[in-house]
């Protein structure tokens, strides 16, 4: 039923640590090598198409929310190049501010090709409703 889910769970993982990175140079050369030139991100406050757009969206996200972690909330399930997975966002150890559940699609060469973000919980007045 699960095809090759220690490859997505590393995946994801390598991910997350994308979005962990607050070395803008080490980001943005994590991003090449996790994500596929042609990426798609979307989720319901934010597109952003190209290694470039996410890169800067990442370093936007990172501006908003300060000194908070992302880290996966469970386990990666995927089968074919897909796979889903909870992850939450918020200080290290604590309870998460922001919960969401991404879809990603990777390419032939094993880089993410597509983001599909979507939000399950966001702080009051940050502007963005449930993609649920």
């Amino acid at each position: 039923m699960n095809d090759g889910n220690d490859e997505f769970e590393s995946l994801a993982l390598s991910y997350v640590a994308v979005w962990n990175e607050t070395d803008s140079v080490a980001r943005r050369a994590a991003v090449e090598r996790i994500l596929a030139p042609e990426i798609r991100y979307t989720d319901p406050i934010a597109v952003a198409e190209g290694c470039d757009a996410v890169d800067a969206m990442i370093g936007a996200v990172q501006g908003q929310f300060p000194g908070l972690t992302m880290t996966l909330a469970g386990p990666v399930d995927g089968h074919h190049d897909q796979a889903r997975f909870t992850w939450g966002l918020g200080p290290a150890g604590a309870e998460p501010l922001v919960v969401g559940f991404d879809v990603i699609e990777r390419g032939a060469d094993g880089r993410i090709t597509k983001v599909l973000g979507f939000l399950d919980k966001v702080p009051a007045g940050a502007g963005a409703g449930s993609g649920a």
